[in-house]
């Protein structure tokens, strides 16, 4: 068997060598711990974004429910009430996002704002959080705040006949689902559960 035996120079030349290789696996440990940081950060504000949003567009929905309630058998334009027609105010859709942005350690910019997606309304809302980025090799993340914004839309789920009587009984279609409503038989907590009649979801 043959030995090889290193001179003292070589095993000198190889030592920085073998300090370089280090410090670059050490940087690159860094850079993607950094940048695991930083996406970490994204997804937990877009989920504070989403979480806000969509409960914006379910307040804005109870707010829906309130008003149909409130105009069967009063107004004889009620049925627009469950074409997405009449918008909704959206009175406590702010305070709504908010609270979800809070639990989820963020907070609301400019409040929750009204939009229209095809045709139907929604709320955007943007959020930052409250917590930073992080100390890593890239300077000034120990400061950044993560950003993000999401927009949920309530779409009418139910289908009726557009010549209706609203004087009349009406049979609607909700996604499957036979909801009956007779304006001259009519109590308020007749209707069905909010989420028969609107759906709440995000549009991106």
């Amino acid at each position: 068997m043959t030995v090889v035996h290193l001179r003292g120079d070589d095993r000198g030349q190889t030592l920085p060598i073998y300090i370089w290789l280090t410090g670059i696996l050490l940087f690159a440990a860094f850079a993607f711990f950094a940048f695991a940081q930083a996406a970490s950060a994204r997804n937990g504000a877009q989920s504070a974004a989403d979480a806000a949003a969509l409960a914006a567009a379910q307040d804005a929905r109870d707010e829906l429910m309130a008003g149909l309630g409130g105009a069967i058998g009063q107004e004889d334009n009620w049925l627009d009430w469950l074409d997405g027609v009449q918008d909704p105010e959206g009175t406590g859709a702010a305070a709504a996002a908010q609270q979800l942005a809070a639990e989820n350690d963020s907070t609301v910019q400019g409040g929750a704002q009204p939009t229209v997606v095809d045709g139907y309304p929604g709320y955007r809302v943007d959020i930052q959080t409250n917590y930073t980025v992080g100390k890593s090799i890239i300077p000034g993340t120990e400061g950044r705040h993560a950003t993000a914004h999401a927009i949920a839309v309530i779409q009418p789920r139910c289908d009726f006949d557009s010549a209706a009587d609203p004087k009349k009984p009406v049979e609607l279609n909700c996604d499957g689902q036979t909801v009956n409503i007779d304006p001259g038989n009519f109590d308020p907590v007749d209707l069905p559960d909010a989420s028969v009649l609107f759906s709440v979801h995000l549009a991106e």
